[in-house]
């Protein structure tokens, strides 16, 4: 087992995944990632809303959410009472069992893994100063199908992280085959123009994280026109100020990509102040 990591496998510390598992052979399944905070699930609404859609996308019925938080207080049950503790939970949920080839049994139960982990330490440049991003070469695939879903094929983003090696960099801005901005190969991506803050359309291709999904109904909040839009990395170089978003770090700014630079800026204290009052 890894260091600092514990699991669950369909509610139990002992079992196994089988070779035969859809998951390991196809990909086939979707996950979550989120905040533990004194051993509960930070943003649970949305996490369990948005995993529900997923599966439901390509066709798995997900399990409950009582069950999915019962394995939840069992892995976490030595942080419900330490007070200011952050974790991490991976929820992955996999069609589960099949047979050789890519027709799925027409019955299949689902696999459920909850993964434990440590909270990744950022640098604390990362919320005073801001973020530098790589332009990655990799292009991502139109798949309307997949797109906007967290699931389990994720080699694309395996291949974009594997172009920069420097601590420098953050995050890798990923395009897709027209040269529209999608996303980062972690994170999602808002540029501000004026009053206007947008995110690329992900109707093609990307994912669609729930922090992203909280900023596009906070226009009020943070005075802001939020919306989505394509977007061209020429069009997001021209914006006043560019912020990168998950479910564990909340917002960055960006103050790099190439040689383009942005001055510090206020938005990304802003939403991290908003998103963080669960």
């Amino acid at each position: 087992m890894l260091r600092n990591h514990s699991y669950l496998i369909n509610g139990s510390f002992d079992q196994t995944i089988s070779v035969f598992d859809r998951g390991f052979s196809y990909g086939d399944g979707v996950f979550r990632t989120m905040k533990i905070r004194n051993g509960l699930p930070v943003s649970w609404p949305f996490h369990y809303q948005k995993l529900v859609a997923d599966c439901a996308a390509i066709g798995i019925v997900c399990p409950s959410a009582e069950l999915l938080m019962g394995d939840l207080q069992k892995l976490f049950e030595k942080e419900l009472f330490s007070e200011d503790l952050t974790q991490v939970a991976k929820i992955i949920i996999t069609r589960g069992e099949g047979e050789r080839g890519y027709a799925p049994p027409v019955i299949t139960v689902p696999t459920r893994v909850v993964i434990k982990s440590s909270l990744p330490q950022y640098a604390e440049s990362n919320y005073d100063k801001g973020v530098q991003l790589h332009v990655c070469d990799i292009k991502l695939a139109a798949q309307p199908k997949l797109a906007g879903i967290k699931h389990l094929n994720r080699l694309e983003n395996v291949l974009a992280r594997m172009e920069w090696r420097e601590e420098f960099i953050f995050d890798g801005l990923l395009l897709d085959q027209a040269g529209n901005v999608i996303e980062c190969t972690m994170s999602n991506v808002f540029a501000r123009f004026g009053s206007e803050l947008l995110t690329p359309d992900l109707s093609l291709c990307g994912v669609s994280g729930i922090t992203r999904q909280r900023i596009l109904g906070l226009g009020g909040v943070l005075g802001l026109n939020v919306g989505v839009k394509s977007l061209t990395l020429a069009q997001i170089l021209q914006a006043d100020e560019i912020i990168i978003c998950n479910s564990l770090f909340g917002a960055f700014q960006v103050i790099q990509i190439n040689n383009k630079t942005w001055p510090q800026q206020d938005l990304a204290v802003k939403i991290r102040a908003v998103v963080a009052n669960d």
